[in-house]
């Protein structure tokens, strides 16, 4: 199947190549309860961990921050290009969600839900049941969070929101740099809030920032293999943003005087290169560097092409050895596809808990679909007591509408066999229940397979 046949149609069809079609949202400006870190850009006008300049800020900008406006704008522009948009993920970004009102916060949310159903609903749970069959369904949505605001009641709130993913900043584990940069956070909340995440089903996030301050190379390498060595952290996605002086961040007034240097390209690409080697079967780079605009820079900025460099010199390698989602998905690697498909599984120790990594590969290592299933350390949620829980199940490929025919991937039965599997592994090892931290629009999908709503969870006897 060539590239043109499968994409036809579809404007920058990479936004909808892993199965799903993200619609972002921003919130409105407010600063973080503990302050400023010194290497965020945002002002007044603007979220604080963002410029002006950025596409979906500018966007929100427009429309003054209004989600509903937000929702409607995006929905109409993912139309005109073509993507399908029955499988929505919802991301929210710019701040701290969980720090601001809480009438804000479930306004905000059931605002998305309102305009995906094209309808007002009186209450946030009204929307969600009428997202189970609308058009255009939240299949999963994301949540930017910091480690310090994952308590169980915060748990909670994202659960009844229906978040699926969280996105958390840990930027390098390391207690004497987060002081002296003003994250506001320890490690150990890093650790606690992996785990509780982790537990209640969610997929996992962690953004890393090389080149911060009074660190090198050396120390982000070292730094970074904790990630992944340390039981205590493993996640499921990266994104790597490395540091940059922004204007207006508290770092563009004092990095002389610190005596601070930015990472060059060449010592971006190093570290680029080294993390890749690094990071297992189990976890996807979701991006690298972020979207702000070289005139807001007070120092080199480096190509945002960066990654693609990066990753078609590894590819070259004989020896290749890179294990990393994205670089294996199907919807980037189309090209002489063999359909030699067979079931892969992978275990390890994650946040006190158990994980099995099922995955779909052909002979290539080409990724079809994946599940994360998970023997939870600690169950705080009366929903989950007595459930192994699958924290992911990801068909990958161009994204299509819900009833169309599969091709390579998508809708060719890889879910359903991927579910049965966790079901036999969950069973065998004496839970009685599985659990699925299913998107709100996916819930009828999981009906089919037997599974019922259980608080917010999709839940079936085994």
């Amino acid at each position: 199947m060539s590239n043109h046949k499968l994409e036809n149609g579809i404007k920058k069809p990479v936004r909808s190549k892993s199965g799903v079609t993200p619609l972002t949202v921003v919130l409105k400006p407010r600063k973080c309860n503990h302050g400023t870190c010194i290497y965020c850009p945002g002002g007044d006008f603007v979220p604080q961990s963002y410029t002006d300049k950025s596409p979906a800020v500018m966007r929100a900008l427009q429309l003054k921050f209004d989600v509903r406006k937000q929702v409607e704008s995006r929905l109409n522009a993912l139309i005109n290009m073509g993507h399908p948009t029955d499988k929505i993920e919802l991301i929210i970004i710019g701040g701290t969600f969980l720090q601001y009102d809480l009438d804000y916060q479930y306004d905000y949310i059931k605002g998305c839900f309102d305009i995906l159903n094209g309808k007002e609903s009186k209450t946030l749970s009204e929307a969600q049941k009428i997202n189970e069959t609308a058009e255009h369904r939240i299949v999963a949505m994301c949540i930017e969070n910091r480690p310090d605001n994952c308590s169980v009641e915060e748990i909670k709130r994202m659960r009844e929101f229906g978040a699926t993913r969280v996105e958390i900043g840990i930027q390098i584990l390391d207690d004497e740099i987060y002081k002296k940069t003003a994250r506001g956070h320890k490690i150990k909340d890093v650790i606690d809030s992996s785990q509780r995440l982790k537990d209640a089903g969610f997929k996992l996030g962690y953004h890393i920032m090389p080149g911060l301050p009074y660190s090198n190379v050396e120390k982000d390498i070292e730094k970074f293999k904790l990630v992944f060595e340390d039981e205590s952290f493993r996640p499921d996605q990266l994104k790597i943003y490395p540091c940059q002086i922004v204007e207006d961040s508290p770092l563009a007034k004092m990095y002389k005087r610190i005596n601070y240097k930015t990472y060059t390209d060449s010592e971006i690409r190093e570290v680029l290169t080294r993390m890749m080697r690094i990071i297992p079967d189990y976890c996807r780079v979701m991006r690298v560097m972020r979207e702000i605009p070289k005139e807001k820079m007070l120092s080199h900025a480096a190509s945002t092409s960066i990654r693609k460099e990066v990753e078609d010199e590894l590819r070259k390698e004989k020896n290749n050895s890179i294990k990393e989602i994205r670089i294996r998905e199907i919807g980037f690697n189309k090209e002489d596809l063999k359909l030699d498909t067979k079931l892969k599984t992978i275990e390890y120790d994650s946040s006190q808990g158990k994980e099995f990594f099922f995955e779909i590969v052909n002979s290539d290592d080409v990724l079809f679909g994946l599940l994360r299933l998970r023997f939870p350390n600690e169950t705080f949620l009366e929903e989950l007591w007595d459930c192994a829980i699958v924290r992911e199940l990801h068909v990958y490929g161009q994204a299509l509408n819900l009833h169309e025919k599969g091709i390579n991937s998508q809708h060719m039965g890889f879910g359903k066999l991927l579910m049965k599997e966790a079901e036999k592994i969950a069973k065998d090892a004496g839970y009685k229940k599985l659990a699925v931290i299913s998107g709100v629009g996916v819930r009828e999908y999981y009906k089919k397979l037997g599974y019922n709503l259980e608080g917010t969870y999709m839940v079936k006897n085994i």
